[in-house]
């Protein structure tokens, strides 16, 4: 079913609400990262460049639901989004009465999740989100998979919605490589917990040839098979769970690779490491990064690869001291020449600053939609879009 799109609309004189995505990593009070920010320019600007004034919605970070956090403000966004566009932003605290907004205006709301109901749907403030435009636009993929007032509930609620250009390129990409992917298919999965992932990873254990696990995920596995972790982040109630999927991908011709080697220390800061082999770890020690024989097998295992997917770093990368083996992870897809497909914040953030964005066909603005979409499931705002009808404001 076609999605309703920012093309079937007349923007000239509207109002028009953008939920985007600027849910930016912040590092004492500033942003660390602006690529999600960059990454909504085009749709605002559009809307401008049509006569249109765009009233910007987004959350950040996780604050207690219905209590202001100024550390989690969009003010510095607001700020971010104004140097990016080369137009005045005005900041809007208090919006959920309605706005009265100029054409040509860019208004950026504060924090959504500052909102009581955001989360849990809330069908009023569903509404008072939808009402804020003449049109709704939901343009950010990475929260496509959240059921929320500002996501799935405005698009429902609102009297015009549809989707924004990322939203409708993520889809479209994400959906062609799924499709119709070339083979052999590698995927790189890392991160903390193994049960965050657990559903994408068993999802690819049965669709590709390749699975790369790295960081906590690779340590619960190693550990699940009896290997020494020391002190490493584990789930330890996730063992079974983890010789299932092992076994799973093996009955279904995928090959798993855990690291061999690896980087210990005694800390996340400490300075350096030490390289063991995997079943040398020590009680004391902590597993940060892979050592030079994972990497080698990284590049054994992915260079016949056609098809990447890579979700998550495979070390505490942002400590220098463990960023080795996901730099060379990135550089390894960067220089590959098969279609490669990186997601999640955390990726982005190590393909930004080990410089290798240009090497990766595809950057999904998505982390846990991007790992929804892979799995098959319905993400619940872009189901709420196909429930809508077409329509041209006249």
């Amino acid at each position: 079913m076609r999605l309703p799109v920012l093309n079937d609309y007349t923007l000239k004189a509207r109002r028009v609400a953008v939920r985007v995505d600027m849910n930016v990593p912040m590092h004492e009070g500033k942003i660390a990262d602006d690529q999600r920010i960059r990454a909504s320019l085009p749709t605002i600007r559009r809307v401008l460049d049509a006569g249109g004034s765009a009233v910007v919605l987004s959350h950040l970070g996780r604050p207690k639901e219905g209590q202001f956090g100024a550390g989690l403000s969009l003010r510095p966004a607001a700020r971010r989004l104004q140097r990016l566009l080369g137009n005045p932003v005005r900041f809007a605290e208090d919006y959920l009465g309605g706005l009265a907004v100029q054409p040509g205006e860019v208004v950026v709301c504060e924090n959504v999740r500052f909102n009581k109901g955001e989360k849990s749907n809330d069908k009023d403030l569903s509404r008072a989100l939808a009402a804020l435009g003449d049109l709704f636009v939901m343009d950010a993929f990475a929260c496509a998979h959240r059921a929320h007032a500002s996501t799935q509930g405005a698009v429902a609620c609102a009297e015009r919605a549809c989707a924004g250009p990322l939203l409708e390129k993520e889809l479209s990409i994400l959906g062609n490589v799924l499709e119709k992917w070339q083979r052999p298919v590698a995927a790189i999965i890392g991160g903390a917990k193994i049960s965050s992932k657990f559903t994408t990873l068993s999802a690819l254990a049965n669709k590709v040839d390749t699975l790369v696990l790295g960081g906590g995920i690779a340590n619960t596995v190693m550990a699940s098979r009896g290997c020494p972790v020391g002190r490493s982040l584990v789930e330890k109630d996730w063992f079974d769970s983890a010789r299932r999927l092992c076994h799973q991908a093996e009955q279904g011709g995928a090959k798993v690779h855990v690291p061999v080697d690896v980087i210990c220390a005694g800390e996340v800061h400490a300075r350096n490491g030490v390289c063991r082999k995997a079943a040398d770890v020590q009680e004391q020690e902590m597993i940060l990064d892979l050592g030079t024989d994972s990497i080698d097998q990284l590049h054994r295992c992915l260079r016949t690869a056609k098809t990447l997917l890579w979700s998550g770093p495979l070390g505490v990368f942002e400590n220098p001291a463990f960023a080795n083996g996901t730099e060379k992870l990135a550089q390894l897809i960067a220089a590959s020449e098969a279609y490669s497909v990186a997601g999640g914040g955390d990726t982005l953030a190590a393909i930004s600053r080990f410089g290798v964005g240009r090497g990766i066909s595809h950057m999904s603005t998505g982390g846990g939609a991007f790992l929804h979409f892979i799995e098959g499931r319905e993400l619940p705002a872009v189901a709420a879009l196909k429930a809508r009808q077409n329509g041209t404001m006249s």
